[in-house]
């Protein structure tokens, strides 16, 4: 059964469009990754499924609920949670301090207990600030930031970016446990050939339009479009060089 589902979205920060045409389908409990090359209008999608780019056209679907008519707040709401590249957590509250903001809004206490649960190397670090965390545990952090809503999608932007090869192993397996919770996945990912191998379908974007969509497996096994978008070795860039686009 779909959950998301996109027909048609074109849209920009401006007067040209950064994404165009784009059609797309998340299922329940699936994973799915956005890859292609630096500058293809791959985080540009991703905000635009979360409701933060100005102007946009087409279709957006969420079970059953029209996404085009509603705000931020709304779409948390009913059932989108998502986490930026940058800026995830609040550096100067502690781990149980980032968690009890949401609690605050959500009305859902009991949650905190369960994101210590899921995330356990979190809960022995709950009186840290945010801002002493390692990379994978602010990532871990930023996770359980956006399941505290209980939603039944995930937008995830690079959540490996400027991590250690050890630490990416660790946020992608974090990554992969949420389907078992009940929670889709719509990621953009640098490491495009590491995220596909776990990959449900993948979708590969060139200028803004999606040229090839597969399962994951498909995709890696493409040898002629995975030298052109999904790149050699365990990434599609160096980590730190990708567009913010």
């Amino acid at each position: 059964m779909s959950l998301l589902r996109i027909a048609g979205l074109s849209g920009g920060y401006g007067d040209v469009d950064i994404i165009s045409g784009i059609d797309m389908v998340v299922a329940e409990r699936e994973i799915v990754t956005i890859a292609g090359t630096n500058g293809a209008g791959k985080s540009t999608l991703i905000k635009a499924a979360m409701g933060l780019l100005p102007r946009l056209s087409g279709e957006m679907n969420f079970n059953g609920i029209d996404l085009m008519r509603l705000a931020i707040e709304d779409r948390i709401r009913v059932g989108i949670s998502y986490v930026p590249q940058v800026r995830n957590v609040f550096g100067t509250l502690t781990v149980l301090e980032n968690l009890q903001v949401v609690e605050h809004v959500t009305g859902k206490p009991q949650r905190i207990r369960e994101m210590f649960e899921l995330f356990p190397a979190l809960a022995g670090r709950r009186g840290t600030y945010a801002e002493n965390l390692s990379g994978g545990e602010r990532q871990q952090l930023a996770f359980a930031r956006a399941l505290m809503s209980s939603p039944r999608l995930i937008l995830l932007d690079e959540p490996s970016a400027a991590l250690s090869p050890a630490l990416t192993d660790q946020v992608f397996a974090e990554v992969r446990k949420l389907p078992q919770a009940g929670v889709a996945v719509l990621m953009v990912e640098q490491r495009a050939r590491q995220a596909l191998a776990f990959s449900d379908r993948g979708y590969i974007l060139d200028s803004g339009r999606i040229v090839l969509t597969d399962t994951g497996a498909n995709l890696l096994a493409n040898e002629e479009m995975g030298d052109v978008y999904i790149g050699r070795g365990h990434g599609a860039g160096s980590p730190g060089t990708h567009a913010q686009i």
